[in-house]
């Protein structure tokens, strides 16, 4: 197992730059440093000096609670931290995740294939030659499915691919499904390629998303490394009895395929194998969008639009290799995160995209963040000793400013933002896009600077105080490579606040207690068995049974 940057041993808040910003937070919160009117009337350069720019994101820090001397506290805590370091190790193939041995590998799902990267203590084994050697047969799968030279067990084309995973196998393709709509139609051409995502257990979800299909168009595919999640095997299963009631079971191998490792498991689902496509233990679920996890994206983009989406990936992953601490996105954002949430007292961050597209990118940024840094025990094994993993949440404008924007504007609590928008629309119709925009920008400005809604200054009610902290992150057009972008934009700012805080990202032992459970539980609901669970849990499931068996 690799050894453990030696930082990772001493908690973090004991070091001289936790103290040196605490001291700051203390002197500045109470007074009129950090208040936002002044600092703009003071610093007409202000809004200049505190935008970044890179990888086609336009990132405006300057409506937030910092000073010049805040991000130069900040970027010394990130070297007290070796945020820098543990940034490379990753990159190189180290097995940072020490809780499971393993490397932490997705950025080589977007490196050019004439990149080396190995795993420590695997040497001679280029994984970069293994990531292209899959893409490239994803890619001629797609081809097939897309030109219609795959057809089902009938001879007629695919027309929906329904994705069957859960987490990481769903939660990311189905935002960038969802984000990248627009461009799920090959060129010149009319046919347009419908996929749907069913993850729950709940049978509804399957039920809906089969509703209207035809068994002799529709292909599914089976994403779990494993091939033994219970809830995709069992959504998995259910749609091939749905299948082979209409086609007959010599029809699976047309129109299943398989994201696993598990061969025997595959094959014996009755899916071919030369139809499976693998990726590897150091690829964690939430950060396997890029993988085969994401072939359902691809075969609705394209590979050349997938290959793009990777791209914007790696554009990310080389600032946040090469920029300084100050002028690097990922880290500023993750900074912040630290400054707002140990310094200043947030418990949340919302995210505000005004795209509808992006309507699944806070859920897919809940996973994200709240899985990987959701942790109370550190990389050493001892209880962290300050706050970590911020709650997420958010919904696209302007239907959040009808719903919960009252709280961020004239409630008590601090909640940081990130407002994401766009110069160009993915649909333009007439001046829809620049009312939207109006609002994209009007909300920052209500925000920082407050005022009053009404003619009369001194009505309470419709006082806004401002001062309330945002980050304003604008791109040309949503497309494959913005995507890509955003999502290693918020990838890398979740692995800067994990690195300072000492705990391991990688891992996600907090989802497997209640699958415990669960698996102990279910033979109970359908038995007459006595109960050992707590009074509670044992009064519940009884009055389950008794109900469901009436």
């Amino acid at each position: 197992m690799a050894s453990i940057p030696s930082s990772d041993h001493q908690p973090i808040n004991t070091t001289d730059a936790w103290r040196a910003l605490a001291a700051h937070a203390a002197t500045t919160v109470d007074g009129d440093e950090l208040d936002l009117t002044r600092l703009f009337d003071t610093d007409p350069e202000r809004a200049a000096r505190f935008t970044v720019e890179a990888a086609g994101l336009y990132v405006d820090f300057s409506k937030n609670l910092v000073t010049e001397e805040t991000i130069g506290l900040l970027a010394d805590l990130a070297d007290a931290a070796d945020v820098a370091a543990k940034r490379d190790a990753m990159f190189s193939g180290r097995r940072i995740n020490t809780t499971e041995d393993r490397a932490v590998l997705h950025t080589a799902l977007r490196r050019p294939a004439t990149d080396v990267v190995e795993v420590e203590g695997e040497p001679g084994v280029n994984v970069v030659d293994e990531v292209h050697e899959v893409l490239g047969r994803m890619s001629a799968f797609a081809n097939r499915v897309r030109s219609g030279e795959w057809t089902g067990a009938t001879g007629q084309a695919i027309e929906t691919v329904v994705n069957l995973g859960i987490g990481g196998s769903d939660l990311g393709p189905a935002m960038a499904y969802r984000a990248l709509r627009p461009f799920a139609r090959p060129p010149h051409s009319h046919w347009d390629l419908d996929v749907r995502f069913v993850s729950n257990i709940d049978p509804t979800d399957i039920h809906e998303a089969l509703l209207d299909l035809d068994p002799e168009t529709t292909m599914f595919i089976v994403v779990s490394k494993t091939f033994s999640t219970i809830e995709t095997l069992t959504n998995a299963k259910t749609a091939r009895h749905w299948l082979v009631d209409a086609l007959g079971a010599e029809a699976v191998g047309r129109h299943f395929v398989a994201v696993s490792t598990n061969e025997e498991r595959v094959a014996d689902f009755g899916i071919d194998t030369t139809n499976m496509f693998g990726f590897w233990d150091w690829v964690g679920g939430r950060y396997s969008v890029g993988s085969a996890v994401g072939l359902s994206l691809m075969l609705a983009i394209g590979p050349d639009g997938f290959r793009e989406f990777l791209s914007g990936m790696h554009d990310v992953d080389l600032h946040f290799q090469s920029a300084p601490a100050a002028e690097n996105l990922p880290m500023l954002i993750g900074l912040l995160g630290i400054w707002y949430g140990n310094f200043l007292g947030a418990e949340t961050q919302a995210v505000l995209p005004y795209s509808d597209h992006l309507s699944r990118f806070p859920a897919y940024l809940q996973q994200l963040d709240m899985e990987s840094n959701g942790k109370r025990v550190t990389k050493d094994g001892r209880p962290v000793t300050v706050d970590t993993g911020p709650i997420v949440w958010g919904e696209p404008g302007t239907n959040g400013q009808h719903a919960f924007y009252q709280l961020i504007h004239q409630g008590t609590r601090l909640i940081p933002a990130d407002f994401i928008g766009f110069i160009h629309p993915s649909d333009p119709i007439g001046d829809h896009h620049d009312l939207l925009m109006a609002n994209f920008f009007a909300q920052t400005e209500a925000l920082a600077f407050g005022g009053n809604s009404g003619s009369d200054e001194s009505d309470l009610q419709r006082a806004f105080p401002g001062n309330r902290p945002t980050t304003t992150i604008v791109a040309e057009r949503l497309d494959p490579r913005t995507l890509g972008a955003l999502i290693a934009l918020y990838e890398h700012k979740v692995f800067t606040m994990g690195a300072v805080w000492g705990i391991n990202s990688f891992d996600q032992f907090g989802v497997e207690l209640g699958k415990v459970l669960a698996t102990a539980i279910t033979p109970e609901l359908q038995s007459t068995s006595d109960l050992a669970h707590d009074a509670s849990t044992n009064a519940l499931i009884t009055r389950y049974r008794n109900h469901r068996a009436g």
